[in-house]
């Protein structure tokens, strides 16, 4: 089932989408009889989360491009939400940065608190759906700051959408960032070095995953510079295409 977050006459809702058709949702994501079109509605990001847990170097390949050792454990940042923008919203260089990059992600959103998942447990479970993300990074400052934060969290920097898959295997689908129409990065989560459930229970176990939060599982090799003028896409099998201009 897709869903996507939109707002209409102020208020914020929640809607199946069907083809060009948004069914509004109930709480527990039963259709109710109003329909909407995407002409009528202001798409929103795909998420609104408390916190966003990155995973660096999680595809081998992306790791040896940027010189760096494949982790033994899950390499784990933050992210600023506050840097959250929906499909269609553009990404803006700041002037602290000469250097800034793509990196088309699969994005879980949780659907319910989490904390110190038992082996026995099932991750996916905890899942809501998956969609989109571009962990668009300031390069040059992540490098001069050894650690991540302030590279990866300028305002505009993490582009989510436009879509919630809610049932959707992603052991093994596609993920392609196209640049202007160029292919710069196509890969498979098949490639990650830590599956998606492993991900899950591994991030609980350090800090309480809340519902709506949202975990980057890492992205491919074919990183490259975002200059303004630029479009670029995240497309994702099963989920979509996230699409957000560089200014």
């Amino acid at each position: 089932m897709k869903i996507c977050r939109f707002r209409k006459n102020i208020e914020i809702q929640i809607g199946i989408v069907e083809g060009d058709e948004i069914w509004v949702c109930d709480e527990n994501l039963q259709k109710t009889n109003e329909l909407c079109y995407f002409s009528e509605i202001e798409l929103l990001p795909a998420a609104a989360p408390s916190k966003i847990v990155c995973v660096g170097r999680n595809y081998a390949e992306h790791a040896k491009e940027l010189g760096n050792e494949v982790p033994s454990e899950p390499l784990l940042f933050l992210k600023a939400p506050s840097a959250i923008i929906g499909n269609g919203s553009s990404i803006v260089i700041p002037p602290q940065s000469a250097q800034v990059e793509h990196e088309g992600e699969l994005a879980v959103i949780i659907g319910r608190d989490c904390k110190n998942l038992k082996d026995y447990e099932d991750p996916l479970d905890f899942v809501f759906g998956f969609t989109c993300m571009n962990d668009v990074t300031a390069r040059d400052v992540q490098k001069n700051d050894v650690q991540f934060t302030r590279g990866k969290s300028f305002d505009t920097f993490c582009p989510i959408g436009p879509f919630i898959e809610t049932s959707l295997d992603v052991s093994d689908i596609h993920v392609v960032t196209i640049v202007n129409k160029i292919i710069k990065q196509d890969g498979r989560t098949s490639q990650m070095v830590f599956t998606v459930p492993f991900l899950i229970r591994y991030i609980s176990r350090q800090m309480t995953l809340k519902e709506g939060d949202v975990i980057a599982t890492g992205t491919p090799t074919g990183v490259s510079k975002l200059n303004p003028g630029d479009v670029c896409e995240v497309m994702i099998e099963g989920i979509g295409t996230l699409t957000n201009k560089v200014v």
